[in-house]
């Protein structure tokens, strides 16, 4: 009877040093192929690691297509509609701050001076409050806690930078603005204009040109900041070059050909918005 009472004992013995052993076949298995690799790596030379390497991030998978032009072409969507959010807004809050600045002193009380200072001190707040905190935190504001029901992260984020584009366009339009002559507005309302179409026709032509530079830096820099709009689920270009990485386990690459793409963007832009400097200095000259 104890011998028969040792057998299932005994049993279960054997079975763990079988799984055992197993378990140390699979290891040296496994160590065995990676010295194999590691040796295969180590004869290779370095363009045919980078071929690899290559075609592991980007041809392989359409990885690619798939992340970096998919991610490039919401880039692309968020720079172009938050500029032209900004700058409709930035313009718009740029001509409320400037007619107050000018105009308040000699309004006579009523309903417009009231309206008139109301949404000066609503521009004023919406710029500070704006310009005080982190885009990042904004962009988190917003598809969080503002727009929690929705999940379409573009609008979100094409609404989270056209806002926060908005306020630094407002102070350099006004900067603008204000550094037109004064004799200007005289000039046109002399010439039988109204306070609307001096400003047309007559200040912002000029503001617009001093401060475009300052416009150009503005929206190079947006174009970069959408860099960050991965933290709200959105798919860019960053955020598909980091898609790479994770899958591939190869930074280098994916991070690399995403800055460059960056930076070929920027030289473009630069590029264009000098040559739209230049076209409009020489039309000064004529």
């Amino acid at each position: 009877m104890g011998n028969f009472s040792r057998l299932p004992r005994d049993n279960a013995n054997k079975k763990q040093v079988v799984f055992h052993n197993s378990k140390l076949k699979t290891q040296h298995s496994k160590l065995a192929v990676e010295d194999r690799v590691r040796k295969e790596v180590m004869r290779l030379s370095w363009f045919e690691v980078f071929q690899a390497k290559f075609y592991l991030c980007f041809i392989d998978g359409d990885r690619f297509e798939l992340f970096m032009l998919s991610g490039l072409k919401v880039t692309l969507q968020l720079t172009l509609f938050a500029v032209i959010i900004g700058l409709a807004l930035g313009a718009l809050m740029a001509l409320v701050r400037v007619t107050h600045d000018k105009t308040i002193g000699i309004m006579r009380p009523g309903p417009g001076r009231l309206l008139l200072k109301f949404f000066n001190g609503l521009c004023k707040v919406c710029i500070t409050v704006v310009r005080g905190i982190p885009v990042v935190v904004q962009l988190m504001i917003w598809f969080f806690v503002v727009f929690a029901t929705s999940r379409n992260g573009i609008l979100i984020a094409i609404f989270g930078f056209g806002i926060n584009s908005a306020s630094y366009v407002t102070e350099i339009i006004r900067a603008g603005i204000m550094s037109v002559d004064g004799g200007q507005m005289e000039a046109g309302r002399s010439l039988g204009l109204n306070y609307i179409q001096t400003m047309r026709y007559i200040i912002l032509p000029q503001a617009f040109k001093n401060v475009l530079p300052t416009l150009c830096n503005e929206f190079i820099v947006l174009l970069k900041e959408t860099a960050v709009v991965g933290y709200i689920a959105v798919r860019d270009l960053t955020k598909g070059a980091d898609i790479i990485r994770g899958r591939t386990f190869e930074a280098f690459m994916p991070l690399i050909a995403a800055a460059l793409i960056y930076l070929v963007l920027v030289m473009i832009l630069s590029w264009l918005f000098g040559k739209l400097e230049r076209r409009l200095r020489a039309s000064d000259t004529r």
